[in-house]
């Protein structure tokens, strides 16, 4: 059994492999007085998990990815947050989170941050952070998921804008409205199954939507990416 704090929740994973302790040893607690959610993953899960993975890999990987869309099924309904798929990183006390389809450049985009800007900037989760309103104020929270460049942070950051990726020759930036933000958001998000996940997560995207500004950035790989990218949401 596995006691874990990631977005101010204290979180019970009763694990059976030992690979979900390693994964989450930095947000790692003693048992708490309160645990927020309690979490378990059956035998069926992992081996459903392990059959559709796109390459070959253990049980206990696919118990932690079970175990995290467990936890993420639960954020909307009973805690107001919800997993939103992107790169989070924070540079001068401000939050940005970076969304693309697989193999847009997430990565390769933060690296030209961290070339641009050096040792300011920080990586808050490199592929799944948690979002959460807490004070009226959306923060994003880094988790032990958070892509194969193991780029987290056990910490929290306000979220200052929200940024989509696509390639591009040329870089440039624009701001887009809830319209246009709201379909680009639906892709990064964990599909709701049921209509009461459904009656507590749309509410929270569009808070998301009228209270953090959305971009999309057409970007290549040069440094110039990471100054228009940062000049156009600072």
């Amino acid at each position: 059994m596995l006691y874990i704090r990631i977005a101010e929740l204290n979180i019970c994973i009763e694990n059976k492999y030992d690979y979900l302790e390693k994964l989450c040893r930095e947000y790692t607690i003693e048992k708490p007085e309160n645990v927020d959610m309690t979490v378990s993953v059956s035998d069926e899960q992992i081996a459903q998990e392990m059959s559709i993975a796109e390459t070959e890999v253990t049980a206990g990987y696919a118990e932690g990815v079970c175990a995290y869309r467990e936890i993420c099924k639960r954020l909307p309904v009973e805690f107001g947050a919800y997993l939103f798929h992107s790169a989070v990183i924070e540079y001068g006390g401000d939050g940005f989170a970076f969304a693309a389809k697989s193999g847009t450049g997430k990565s390769t985009h933060i690296k030209l941050w961290r070339r641009r800007f050096g040792e300011g900037v920080h990586v808050v989760n490199g592929d799944k952070p948690i979002l959460r309103f807490e004070n009226g104020k959306l923060y994003a929270y880094g988790t032990p998921w958070c892509g194969k460049e193991g780029w987290q942070t056990n910490t929290r950051v306000p979220l200052k804008a929200l940024c989509f990726l696509e390639r591009s020759a040329e870089n440039r930036i624009r701001r887009i409205g809830a319209d246009e933000a709201v379909m680009l958001m639906f892709h990064q998000i964990l599909t709701p199954q049921d209509l009461e996940t459904v009656d507590s997560l749309f509410p929270l995207l569009d808070k998301t939507l009228r209270e953090i500004p959305c971009y999309i950035l057409g970007c290549n790989m040069s440094e110039e990416a990471a100054e228009v990218s940062y000049n156009g949401m600072k």
